[in-house]
């Protein structure tokens, strides 16, 4: 599918090391969309922006960690001196880890927290006037958050980690009243099962039997097929805001 009206803008794209963030990156670039490329693993993201200028597109690899507001503001300025303002934020970092409560895993409590609350919070702030200014001059601004059906269906043991996504999820509605007067947009996705690195980050090998087994019962949602939604909805008319998308396989209850 072509999303003609994507052509020109500029985007940040955090997670863009793999996944949601790689594929939705491969996407928009496909679209004549410039993408900085924001994620840790500096050698992924290389790869990938070789890749995208390969296939004619523009990619800015900006190595970054969201968890430090050090590191975001020279990223902002990597960014802005390569690209000027954008038009388009996707925060698609994310770190899911089973750790029930009793557990008392505190540190990976607190990098769900930093991960996808406080850094996509870091990010938005980063990146607000530039979303605010493009939308005043008449172009479309969009601020897209990657939250997850975990925001308000539970699951055993990954009580932190919905409650992240909650957090984030409610923070995308919230923003609706600040960015929607101005004529931002913002839209919140929340996937269900869905084939990503996210799995990989699980270490309890029977936690980890139990994603496979519901891949296998259930099938499961490509990154690429999240990122064509993204495409989607960020390629509609400015006017027109999908403001919240949930999306499971047909299988999923």
């Amino acid at each position: 599918m072509s999303y003609e009206t994507l052509a020109g803008r500029t985007a940040v794209i955090t997670g863009a090391a793999s996944g949601m963030g790689g594929a939705t990156a491969r996407l928009l670039a496909a679209q004549g969309v410039g993408v900085a490329l924001l994620a840790r693993r500096a050698e992924r993201l290389e790869e990938l922006a070789a890749e995208i200028g390969a296939a004619g597109g523009q990619a800015l690899a900006v190595p970054t960690d969201i968890t430090d507001q050090t590191s975001v503001d020279a990223a902002v300025e990597r960014v802005h001196r390569a690209f000027g303002p954008v038009d388009l934020v996707v925060n698609a970092a994310g770190v899911m880890l089973p750790n029930p409560v009793d557990a008392g895993r505190t540190d990976e409590w607190q990098r769900m927290i930093d991960t996808n609350v406080t850094g996509a919070l870091r990010i938005i702030r980063a990146f607000t006037a530039d979303l605010v200014a493009a939308a005043a001059e008449g172009r479309t601004a969009d601020l897209v958050n990657i939250s997850s059906i975990g925001a308000h269906v539970t699951f055993p043991h990954y009580a932190v980690y919905g409650a992240t996504k909650a957090a984030l999820t409610y923070l995308s509605a919230s923003l609706r009243t600040e960015f929607g007067p101005r004529d931002v947009r913002v839209t919140n996705i929340e996937p269900g099962l869905t084939d990503t690195e996210l799995a990989g980050h699980i270490d309890n090998a029977e936690l980890s039997g139990q994603i496979d087994g519901m891949f296998e019962a259930l099938g499961g949602l490509s990154a690429d097929e999240i990122a064509d939604l993204i495409a989607y909805a960020t390629s509609r008319a400015r006017h027109i805001n999908l403001r919240q998308l949930i999306v499971q396989p047909t299988r999923q209850a």
